[in-house]
């Protein structure tokens, strides 16, 4: 039962620091169409996913996909990564969903592959082991949602537009938004926002609790960016491996009765005892002086 609770929390490869690099992309241009980022001094930890296919406003076809799952798989392994942050490079848009002129061109049976490969995408963002946050500063429709739902924390621009609007399309959430948006919103809700494909602002979608922060949008259009960096900002200092497990013991304990939940709980808190961080917390505390944690 341990082994299966904490698959997500295997030990990584030996670490090699990851470059700023861009994935590569067989479109037509041939441009990348993500670009991961590590930042380094005060934001060392923090790795950035920059999605930048502005000629389809950041739609999610066979490339970006690809190119998601490659990034992801990679960023897994890295211990280093303290916070995985989702932003875009076009202003304007977060993700304007699945690419549906490129789905028109396909088949019924490649249709249904490519939403499991996109379910499949969804699933690993959910499952990173560190901490992820969507930053929308502008349109995050359909799969755009969904993948920000994907994410544990979620920041706005009042002015972005967000909703799960399939339905307007003849076509339903495919990508986890049927269950993703109602354990986040309650059922009710959940069923009203996918009944009427209703557009959200980020100032409504706060109101719901469907995103932790808004913020006001500023000329650059960048606004929930520097927010959620913010956000990230106060989740370095912690200790990575007591933040990785609480990860792990919320996410499992929610598909669970509480007693459930509280066994998966124990289980968490029992990896988490032996750590050198759990040492140094409490030497910390009685020296009264920062924490200095370092992932062991």
């Amino acid at each position: 039962m341990l082994r299966a609770l904490t698959g997500a929390l295997r030990l990584p490869r030996p670490w090699r620091p990851l470059q700023t690099r861009s994935c590569a992309s067989d479109g037509a241009a041939g441009d990348p169409e993500i670009q991961v980022r590590v930042l380094a001094g005060p934001d060392q930890g923090i790795t950035e996913i920059l999605m930048n296919r502005p000629s389809a406003r950041n739609a999610l076809g066979n490339v970006l996909v690809s190119e998601l799952l490659e990034a992801l798989a990679r960023l897994r392994e890295d211990q280093q990564v303290r916070v995985l942050l989702f932003r875009s490079g076009v202003k304007g848009v977060f993700c304007a969903g699945a690419d549906l002129k490129e789905r028109e061109q396909m088949s019924e049976a490649e249709v249904g592959i490519f939403v499991q490969r996109l379910r499949g995408l969804m699933n690993e963002i959910a499952a990173f082991p560190a901490p992820t946050i969507a930053a929308m500063d502008g349109f995050a429709l359909g799969g755009g949602l969904e993948l920000a739902l994907a994410c544990d924390l979620r920041v706005a621009a009042s002015s972005a537009v967000m909703g799960l609007i399939e339905t307007t399309r003849g076509l339903l959430p495919g990508a986890g938004g049927t269950q993703r948006l109602p354990r986040c919103l309650g059922v009710a809700l959940a069923k009203e926002l996918i009944f009427t494909g209703r557009r959200l602002s980020g100032a409504q979608a706060q109101a719901l609790g469907l995103v932790n922060h808004t913020v006001p949008q500023n000329e650059e259009g960048n606004a929930a960016y520097h927010r959620a960096r913010a956000l990230a900002q106060e989740i370095l200092p912690q200790a990575p491996i007591a933040v990785r497990l609480g990860k792990v013991a919320i996410d499992r304990g929610m598909d669970v009765d509480i007693a459930s939940g509280m066994a998966i709980e124990g289980i968490c808190y029992a990896q988490n005892i032996p750590t050198q961080d759990r040492l140094e917390g409490m030497a910390a505390f009685r020296e009264k002086r920062p924490p200095r944690f370092v992932g062991k």
